[in-house]
């Protein structure tokens, strides 16, 4: 029996975010499969050097991007029998997957649209486009029960599908005793409050003067964050700036809790990461994180902004060291029978199957007004 062919267009890792993790992560799992041959149709990925100034210029940046991807965009997966195609919201969405689906309509090739993003409801909000784009797809499949939920209001089925951890990389260390070394991995944008974080962090360490916060990740906030540990007169405060992918293990490695503060998500990797590595997790419940989180079962909740509560989760792991530890080994028990290949594989392989073999979706494209 002749595998089947499947284009993953997707973001390459040499740009490492949550969507290139996970198609890279999707790439290594197939190769060498019998059932499923996969390859890369680069969404965006490193420039060349004489090219890299231009990501620095906001519409450069764009038009360089587009002129790199779209002549690839065809030729990769005219072969394919099925085009899996990542999806990011607003501007992003119009750039790569919407192309990326008109191609496969024009090919004849079923698309599945794999939605990232805890920012859909607003999206889909906004953009008719994207609403006819999603609608013309043949299967929506997206990371977690919550963004199956956001869809179905808007009257779009979808299909939930587990991200992947590796577990070789990611294993389990306990934390015997229990250290005060915090971490947060979060890119510096506001949606991710990392400012919730540092105010926790300032409670935290008025009764544990020994703790510790390094925070991971870049972005547009750095120096507000940077001014906010200042004001707060914070010590042991460390911004490590962006950490390669292949290295973040050995980040998770030298530290004993993990703490996040997004007002918006959806199913974040760094979550699974944490766990698979048996660091306790406490965050804050914003989108699609309770379906992960069954707090005080493996893992602790706090409100959206609420950084009182999210301190008193902290310190509440400080406080009893054995509570930690029947967290994080429930937590990386459940980590890996959810999020591993082996459970998933099945489910991708189910879709792939059942688009290949349905007729296909013939839905006009159109979608009047603005779009995002």
């Amino acid at each position: 029996m002749r595998k089947l062919r499947v284009a993953i267009v997707a973001p390459s890792i040499d740009l490492p975010g949550g969507q290139s993790v996970q198609a890279d992560r999707l790439l290594n799992a197939w190769r060498g499969d019998p059932e499923v041959d996969a390859w890369l149709v680069p969404i965006r990925w490193a420039l060349p050097r004489l090219l890299r100034a231009a990501r620095r210029v906001k519409f450069v940046r764009t038009a360089v991007a587009g002129m790199c991807y779209a002549p690839r965009l065809v030729p990769g997966i005219a072969h394919a029998d099925v085009v899996h195609v990542f999806a990011a919201p607003y501007t992003a969405f119009l750039l790569a997957p919407l192309p990326a689906l008109i191609a496969a309509t024009a090919l004849g090739r079923p698309a599945v649209l794999h939605y990232h993003n805890g920012e859909a409801p607003d999206h889909l909000r906004r953009s008719p486009v994207a609403l006819a784009a999603l609608r013309r797809a043949d299967r929506i499949v997206v990371p977690s029960a919550y963004l199956v939920d956001v869809f179905a209001r808007f009257g779009l089925e979808a299909q939930p599908v587990a991200n992947i951890i590796d577990a070789e990389r990611f294993r389990f260390c306990a934390r015997d005793p229990l250290g005060a070394r915090i971490l947060s991995t979060r890119n510096l944008h506001e949606l991710y409050n990392v400012a919730c974080t540092i105010r926790a962090f300032r409670l935290v360490k008025d009764r544990r003067p020994e703790a510790s916060l390094t925070i991971v990740g870049w972005g547009p906030n750095r120096s507000a964050l940077q001014k906010l540990v200042a004001e707060l007169r914070l010590r042991d405060v460390r911004f490590a700036g962006r950490i390669d992918h292949a290295a973040i293990v050995h980040v998770y490695a030298e530290h004993d809790i993990y703490v996040q503060s997004p007002n918006v998500d959806n199913l974040p990797n760094s979550i699974v990461e944490a766990m698979a590595c048996g660091l306790p997790v406490v965050s804050t419940a914003a989108g699609g994180v309770p379906t992960m989180i069954k707090d005080g079962e493996d893992g602790l909740l706090a409100p959206v902004d609420d950084h009182a509560m999210l301190a008193a989760q902290v310190l509440r792991l400080f406080d009893d060291p054995a509570f930690a530890r029947r967290l994080a080994c429930t937590a990386h028990e459940m980590a890996l029978r959810t999020y591993s290949w082996g459970r998933v594989r099945g489910e991708w392989l189910r879709v792939y199957s059942d688009i290949v073999t349905q007729p296909a979706r013939r839905r006009a494209w159109s979608a009047p007004g603005p779009a995002l």
